[in-house]
């Protein structure tokens, strides 16, 4: 067995790295001793620092991969070294790394094929005690289904790639929206189904999308949707991701989830509440939340690293307080106002809400949906919370499930009131006295008012 190194040796160079923080070859070295050292978490942000700096650094994956399976991140070691394999396809130790996180989660016949792998571009490095697990174990390996959950918290595994996921709702999973659907295609699903063509007339696979309106209408489960549409990652950021007390750490934040989500390409950036990012710099007193927005349209231009493949969305509920300079070209050029549903689309929410719920015979979906104008579609979960409570009770006083009745949904009709009138309200002023360029037209044909000049 290998001599652990001495920890007075280690600390000098910890203390040489502080003063030279961007030496790689010095940061691999440190973090390498901390492993031998069995010093994980410091190793891991060791890691987790050098790949913000050098993402695609392949000793600086390998080095993190281990240390989360040290650390039984499982999750989050399969993460990184399956980014790592797409880049470096020929990565002998992380192949072999892969075959052993998939014979830890009961995966052996990929596993198999990841060892065999690892030892045609190495034959060195033989693993005894991992080719004798796959050998011995006949246990059969299920054609599909999810990995074994970890013994670590999942939040604290995702806590690197803030918030990162791979959603598995689509489109299908939306009820309505249909013209915001097609705006989404239009700009951020075709540009990835057809590269080629958007390459042919000087397109980026890219680019941003703003979407407005009050709150509940489901600006965010449409986002993480798009996600799934394409099949790419997906990243949630919200406020506390980014800001930060310490003067000059927001804006490393903010370029680290654009520096995540470059890695991570295919990928949603999806910024929630954006105008708390992205304020008008004119209504700022403190120069601190001006760095942060310029930080953010650097970001968002490309200036540093290009952002092919890094499909940017925001929303909000008051996008008359963004800074104009978010609305130039190649930013979120595109602002789409997602509406509460009409009729046909409140009956489309009502069904993909109540599919997997017992339902009486005389529910009429279509009649609901005419009573709930105005209604968001966090009004209609409320409307669904209300009615499936009073089946409850009733049901526990017979002590048996009972479906869900008209009269149930009917009842809850009269409680629940639309939350949207006091947004169009504010959102009437603005449209019809700060609409400069006309973008909050929108707003006016939802309306159905015409602008005094017209």
């Amino acid at each position: 067995m290998a001599a652990l190194p001495d920890p007075s040796a280690i600390q000098p160079l910890l203390e040489a790295l502080t003063f030279s923080p961007d030496n790689l070859p010095l940061r691999k070295h440190v973090a390498g001793l901390l492993v031998q050292a069995q010093r994980l978490p410091e190793a891991e942000e060791l890691y987790r620092t050098g790949l913000r700096q050098a993402p695609t650094d392949t000793d600086l994956q390998l080095g993190l991969a281990e240390v989360y399976t040290g650390l039984h991140k499982t999750s989050a070691a399969f993460v990184v070294v399956e980014e790592l394999l797409a880049g470096a396809p020929e990565h002998a130790r992380a192949h072999l790394l892969h075959a052993r996180l998939l014979a830890q989660t009961g995966q052996l016949e990929p596993a198999r094929e990841a060892y065999a792998t690892a030892l045609h571009h190495n034959p060195t490095l033989e693993d005894a005690a991992l080719a004798a697990q796959l050998r011995e174990s006949a246990t059969p390996v299920p054609a599909q289904g999810p990995r074994p959950t970890d013994t670590t918290p999942v939040v604290d595994e995702q806590a690197l790639f803030a918030g990162l996921e791979k959603p598995k709702i689509n489109f299908a999973d939306v009820g309505g929206m249909e013209a915001v659907k097609e705006e989404i295609r239009l700009k951020i699903i075709h540009p990835l189904q057809f590269p080629d063509l958007y390459k042919a007339y000087g397109k980026a696979t890219g680019g941003g999308l703003l979407l407005y309106g009050p709150p509940g209408c489901g600006k965010t489960h449409l986002a993480r949707a798009t996600a799934g549409e394409v099949q790419a990652s997906f990243i949630n950021v919200g406020i506390n991701d980014i800001l930060d007390m310490w003067l000059g750490n927001s804006e490393k934040n903010l370029h680290q989830l654009f520096q995540m989500a470059r890695l991570q390409a295919p990928c949603v950036l999806f910024f929630d509440e954006v105008d708390a990012l992205a304020a008008n710099r004119h209504d700022l007193r403190q120069s601190a939340g001006r760095t942060v927005i310029n930080q953010f349209l650097a970001e968002l231009d490309g200036a540093v690293s290009a952002n092919d493949g890094v499909l940017i969305m925001a929303a909000t509920n008051a996008p008359w307080h963004l800074d104009a300079a978010f609305r130039r070209p190649g930013r979120f050029d595109r602002i789409v106002l997602v509406t509460p549903p009409d009729e046909a689309a409140r009956q489309a929410v009502l069904e993909v809400m109540l599919r997997d719920k017992p339902l009486a015979a005389n529910v009429q979906m279509a009649t609901l949906a005419a009573k709930t104008a105005g209604f968001s579609g966090a009004d209609l979960k409320a409307l669904v919370d209300v009615a499936i409570e009073t089946r409850l009770r009733e049901s526990m006083k017979q002590g048996r499930p009972l479906p869900l009745e008209q009269a149930d949904f009917l009842q809850a009709v009269g409680q629940v009131r639309p939350s949207t009138k006091e947004w169009f309200a504010t959102a009437k002023n603005y449209a019809l006295y700060s609409n400069e360029g006309g973008v909050y037209d929108d707003i006016l044909t939802y309306l159905g008012i015409k602008k005094p000049r017209d």
